[in-house]
């Protein structure tokens, strides 16, 4: 499934960079447009790979004509295929250890151990 959003690519004196009027939040840069481009849907595919379990939930990209032009850049669709991610939201079951004094701590504050650790590992994949 072809999942096609519109950004706007914002020109700077060393590259570009992007951010998609549909998705607030996912932005990316380059130092030319094609890297730029490649970046974006990398950015893309780590959206929709994590945004939701459901692929029809996902939001889906304006209409290009729809979009309003700027003055520093440039309007363009970046596309993504999804189909290699559609299954990728599947839950996996991981064991893991931490020490005691952080499972108490973390039981008391009612935390949800499997949320946390997403969290963490998408924070620290998206550095």
């Amino acid at each position: 499934m072809l999942f096609m959003y519109p950004a706007y690519f914002h020109k700077e004196s060393d590259g570009y960079w992007l951010e998609f009027p549909d998705l607030p939040g996912v932005y990316s840069q380059g130092d030319d447009f094609a890297e730029t481009y490649k970046n974006a849907q990398e950015a893309l595919e780590l959206y929709l790979s994590s945004a939701v379990a459901d692929v029809d939930d996902l939001v889906r990209g304006s209409d290009i004509s729809t979009v309003k032009p700027i003055e520093d850049g440039l309007v363009n669709v970046v596309s993504v295929d999804f189909d290699p991610y559609k299954d990728a939201n599947r839950s996996v079951k991981k064991t893991l250890s931490v020490p005691a004094w952080l499972n108490d701590k973390a039981l008391a504050m009612g935390l949800n151990f499997s949320k946390v650790l997403q969290e963490a590992l998408l924070e620290r994949i998206t550095r």
